[in-house]
Parts: structure tokens; sequence; C-alpha cells
């Protein structure tokens, strides 16, 4: 039997069609969506907020502007400029967006160009000139002795790759770049978000320490009067020294207290100023009293958080990007298709170099496959696998946690105001008590130490109904937190323009007009 071998002519629309016919194959999973998540109906919690409608139920615009402080507004429109955390993270993102016009760029062929001169000349050893004899090194003489000439070569060449992307490897490794950086832009969204949270904590945390302090600055002045008081009635013979030595103990006492806050004050404020993309040594705020309450904060289904919380969105994307790889690694089992062509210009002389009998091209097409890797392709598709298992695990337990975050927030705004009411009435009686008492030891009736532990009970409950204040401050930024602040995942750049850094810059820098 004889085998006829016919040589075919391909048209340009043929070597053209080829590689888009070929590339009709995507192996591996496609993406169907976020994985499911245990969600709730509603919340546990039943306290005095009210739930947010349809109309209320995001936070809209810079959310710190609800509790009306215009030097908390000062603050936080810094942190998006200078907070040193903030920059980073939006530069990984503008990293992440870059690495995936680098994936996008395996959809064209790579052209090089490659030109060269070459001089050469003959080692004249290799000719005896004479007589053609064979010398002492072996190497044949011949030729008429004439002297070896300088061999010149100009090459003019350009050369064209392109690896067909029959399996989908190409799309896979796009798609898995592309969730890349949407979850990097989640990460910005998150790192923004938690960074002005932590700077309102601190700020209200400073503010209560104002509180703290005004309260013991009159407690100081009160009990400087109580100890002249129990000194003039020692003087007149109506109490006694212990009494004085008592009043001068629980002015030391509370003055010690006023000092020690200081350092809590000076912390906060030095956070504050890091946090801000400032030296600590050079910044400082005046002293405010805390006296705002938290303000309401909508709240919708518990369905919602998904798609309110820059870190189940980053979470989310991740496991995208995770399902993609798993694609890029199943493609390594198939063979790959490169063709690859050359074409230029080659000529001894420059004269000749742009003559039609220099031009010389090239082309055809390379079949590669594995046969053999010690199971390293499988090994790696097992590894995306697990991979994505671990990151879908890790998607679900980032929503369990955003619940629960909202739960105990939800709870704590709850409690703490039942404990504020109980804590004001128990300054008040305590307040009351004090009265009482300083007007029995007055007319001599009780003795100074029911004095001092009426002050003592007095004071214990006003700081306590100024921390309790504070921590319904500091919860209610939590709660903030917790429910995503002003993220939605529409903000989210789309898939198709995440490479456009200019664009992704817009929208990063929206906030900061």
């Amino acid at each position: 039997m004889k085998i006829h071998f016919t040589q075919y002519r391909f048209s340009p629309i043929a070597l053209v069609a080829l590689p888009l016919f070929l590339s009709a194959c995507t192996v591996g999973p496609d993406y169907s969506g976020p994985p499911t998540a245990p969600a709730p109906t509603a919340y546990k919690e039943k306290g005095p907020w009210k739930l947010a409608t349809p109309k209320d139920d995001v936070i809209r615009g810079p959310w710190w502007e609800m509790y009306h402080d215009s030097q908390l507004n000062a603050l936080e429109s810094q942190v998006n400029i200078s907070n040193q955390n903030v920059i980073q993270a939006e530069a990984q993102f503008r990293e992440a967006a870059a690495s995936v016009k680098v994936s996008r760029a395996a959809y064209y062929p790579t052209v090089t160009a490659n030109p060269a001169y070459t001089a050469s000349q003959s080692s004249q050893s290799l000719s005896s000139g004479k007589g053609g004899t064979t010398g002492s090194t072996g190497f044949a003489g011949g030729g008429k002795g004439g002297k070896s000439g300088v061999n010149s070569l100009y090459n003019l060449p350009v050369e064209a790759s392109y690896m067909v992307d029959v399996w989908g490897q190409v799309r896979r490794q796009v798609e898995a770049s592309s969730a890349t950086a949407e979850s990097s832009f989640a990460n910005l969204e998150n790192a923004r978000l938690s960074y002005q949270a932590l700077l309102a904590e601190d700020y209200f945390n400073l503010r209560g320490i104002d509180a703290q302090e005004q309260l013991l600055q009159t407690t100081v002045v009160s009990y400087q009067k109580y100890l002249t008081l129990t000194a003039n009635r020692y003087k007149a013979g109506i109490s006694s020294q212990n009494d004085v030595a008592q009043a001068t103990t629980q002015l030391d006492n509370a003055q010690a207290q006023l000092i020690d806050l200081g350092v809590q004050r000076a912390q906060y404020e030095h956070a504050i100023a890091t946090l801000i993309g400032r030296p600590a040594s050079f910044f400082s705020l005046g002293k405010m009293p805390l006296k705002a309450i938290p303000p309401h904060i909508p709240v919708a289904v518990p369905s919602t958080l998904l798609e309110r919380r820059p870190d189940i969105a980053q979470a989310e994307r991740n496991v995208a990007s995770a399902n993609a790889s798993i694609g890029v690694a199943t493609a390594a089992y198939y063979p790959t298709i490169t063709l690859s062509g050359q074409s230029g210009l080659e000529a001894i002389k420059l004269s000749e170099l742009f003559s039609g009998p220099s031009f010389f091209w090239s082309v055809g097409p390379v079949l590669a496959q594995t046969l053999f890797n010690g199971g390293a392709t499988h090994g790696q598709v097992q590894e995306a696998r697990a991979n994505y298992e671990a990151l879908v695990a890790a998607y679900r337990q980032t929503a369990l946690t955003a619940f629960q975050q909202v739960e105990d927030d939800l709870s704590g705004l709850r409690i703490l105001a039942d404990e504020q009411v109980v804590a004001d009435q128990a300054a008040q009686s305590a307040i009351k008590s004090l009265d009482i008492s300083t007007n029995l030891y007055k007319a001599g009736t009780q003795d100074y130490l029911d004095v001092i532990v009426a002050q003592a009970t007095a004071l214990n409950d006003q700081l306590a109904s100024v921390r309790i204040q504070t921590s319904r401050m500091t919860t209610s930024v939590l709660l903030v937190e917790a429910v995503g602040g002003g993220f939605d995942k529409s903000q989210m750049p789309s898939s198709a323009g995440v490479a456009d850094v200019p664009q992704a810059q817009a929208q990063i820098n929206k906030d900061r007009k």
C-alpha cells in the first residue's frame, strides 16, 4: 500500500480562522456565583431601633456625618488621603489591576525584532597558502596563499509567536486575575472602613476621657472645699484630726485619678495622629467632653449584609479566582499549540539588504504535550480544588462572623442603653445621698467617714455613667462597621473594566473630592 502526501496551500483566511476554531473549548468548572451561606431571616435582637425600610436601609454618603461632629468630620476626611495603610491597599489594588493586563496580553501574539550585523574572518592558520598540506595543528590548508577575507552579514528578522488558547487556559487565567483584582479592590474598601471606624472609636474614647476629666476636676474642687470645711471644724474643736486626714486622702486620690487620665488621653491622641498620617509629635486635639448620644443606624434584613460588607465581597471574589485557577491547572493535561513565524531581510552587503532576493520567511505550528511529569499536573489540579474548597469555607465563615458582629453590636446598644438609664439614676441617688451625709456631718449627727463613703460612691457612679455613654458611642461605630458602612457590592469594578487603572483610580478618589 502506498501513501501519497499532498501539499496543500493554506489561505490567509484559514490561518486566521484556525486559532478561533481551536479556541472553542474552556476546561475547568464555570463559576456559578457566590457559594451558599447560612443567612438568618431576621436578627435575634429586638432593640429600641426600627427595621430599616427600602428607602433608608443603607448608610448614604460619609457615615460619620450622622454624629454631627465637625471635628470628627475633618479628621475622617484625612484618613482616605493620608492614612498609609489605606495608601498601601490602594497601591496593591493598582498592582492587581495591572496584573490583569499582563494576563490579557496572552490573547495576542508576541512580535519581536532582532536586527543584527555580524562580521567574521576565517582563521588564516586553516590555509597553508602553497600546497594545501596539513600542518602540525591538524587543520587542512588550502587556497592560493591569499589572505582570508572578512565576511559580513546583515540580518533584519521579525519573529512572531502565538500560543493558541485551545483549552481556555488563558481565559481562565484572565478570570482568575480579574477576580483577584476585584478582591483587592474589596480589600481596599475594607481597609478604608476599618481605619475610619477605628478613628471614630479612638475619637469618642478621647472625648469620653475629656468628660471624665471634667468630672474629676469638678470633684477635686469639691473635695478641696470639704478639706477646708473639716480643717475649720478641727480648729473649732468640732471635728477630729482624723477627719482632716481622711479629707486630705480623698482629695489626693481624686487628683491622682485626674492625672492618670492624662496617660490614656495622650495615647488616644497619638493613635488618631497616626491614623490620619501625621506624626504624633505635631498633633493635638483640644479638650471637649463627650455629650453626644448614638444616632439611629439603619439596619436592613440579614440577607443584605452579604452585599454590603467589603470583607464578604473580598472573600467571594477569592472564591471566584480559585474556581478559575482550577481551569488553569486542568488545561495542563492537554497539549499546547504554538504558531510561530519569521520573516525579514538578510544580505551580505548592506546595499543588497532591501532587494527582493534578500527577503526570507518561515511559518509553522508547534505541538507540545507533557508525556510524563511524575503526577505533578494531577497534584496541581488537586491543589487548586482544595484551595477552592478552603476559600468557600472562608467565605461562609466570614459571613457567619459578620452576622455575629451585627448581633453583638445590636445587643450591646440595647443593653448599654438600659444600663445607662440605671447608671444615671444611681449617680443621681448617690449625689443626693452625699448631700444628706454632708448636711448631717455639718449638724454634728454623723461621722465624716459616712461623708467619705458617700463621696466615693457618688464619684464612682458618675464615672461609670460617663464610661457607659462612651461605650454606647463606640458600639454604635462598631455597628456601622458591622453593617458595612456605606459600601455596596455594586461599587465593585466590573471584570471587564478592572484593568482600566485610570477608571479604577477615579472610583477610588471619588470621595476625596
